[in-house]
């Protein structure tokens, strides 16, 4: 079977569909600028600092963060022994409570058969309804084939949520991290791309959201373009590694027009060998 988007969405509890999910009728006119906090972290495959594979250890790092929105890198679904053959997104989006969409950036065939496929990639966490999801392609360098060549491939997740009212874009990334900057390069003129898609002449502003790791400092020439449409959100640290961190290479970043900043921090844990960010922002009606 070749290589497909999926997308999970998990439902918890019917009812905090009424309330979580749902926006408040005092929120559905026109007002003041909608609060939300958004998180980004790359979970390492469920290993913290210590390589040492504790998903109970991640839920409550997770849940400490107490963001609404939450974009994860490096996700296991039924990847390997690394992380228990566990779907990795669905098990977070239950323990959570929210819903969630997984974007394959590889998707294997099984080691026997009748398995679930391997799968490994990135995922949103939402505490607000997933409206609708894709998985884009950008440029890639194949970790799983022995001689690579750059090629257009999935892992690239996209969602829209309902948030009270709004409509938000959010995306999910993790850009390439091998020293030689040339598929960044390719990956951020393709990610300019796909968010352009959805600023199309005559729509009203869209509220874009960028969630990921960038393998990249915050002045690194190949990233300097996505600098043009979005503001990048200063957290106040670096993010790794996450014991004695040195490197800012995790993001959130937003659309400049529609879409405010009020706070952000890089969360101290050795979770994972990233730190998280969490900023604090609004959104313009």
């Amino acid at each position: 079977m070749s290589l497909r988007r999926r997308t999970v969405e998990v439902l918890i509890a019917a009812g905090l569909l009424g309330t979580a999910f749902a926006p408040p009728a005092s929120a559905a006119g026109q007002g003041h600028a909608v609060p939300l906090r958004v998180a980004t972290y790359n979970i390492h495959a469920g290993a913290g600092m210590d390589n040492v594979f504790d998903l109970d250890r991640q839920t409550a790092e997770l849940r400490s963060l107490d963001a609404d929105v939450i974009g994860l890198q490096e996700v296991d679904v039924h990847w390997g022994t690394r992380s228990e053959w566990r779907d990795l997104a669905a098990e977070l989006a239950e323990r959570l409570h929210m819903q969630v969409s997984f974007a394959p950036i590889y998707s294997l065939a099984p080691e026997t058969p009748g398995a679930p496929r391997r799968e490994f990639g990135v995922a949103v966490l939402s505490r607000y309804r997933i409206v609708s999801a894709e998985n884009h392609e950008i440029t890639r360098l194949s970790t799983q084939d022995p001689n690579p060549v750059p090629a257009p491939a999935p892992g690239f997740g996209e969602v829209v949520l309902r948030v009270k009212g709004l409509p938000v874009h959010v995306y999910v990334t993790h850009l390439d991290y091998r020293g030689n900057p040339s598929v960044r390069t390719a990956q951020v003129a393709d990610t300019r791309r796909v968010m352009a898609e959805d600023e199309a002449p005559g729509r009203q502003k869209v509220r874009q959201i960028l969630l990921g790791d960038f393998n990249a400092a915050p002045a690194a020439p190949e990233l300097a373009p996505l600098w043009e449409e979005l503001t990048d959100i200063e957290p106040g640290g670096p993010t790794y590694p996450a014991q004695d961190p040195v490197q800012r290479i995790d993001y959130v970043a937003v659309s400049k027009d529609s879409v405010r900043v009020r706070d952000a921090t890089v969360a101290e844990t050795l979770a994972s060998d990233h730190r998280p960010v969490v900023a604090d922002l609004l959104l313009r009606r």
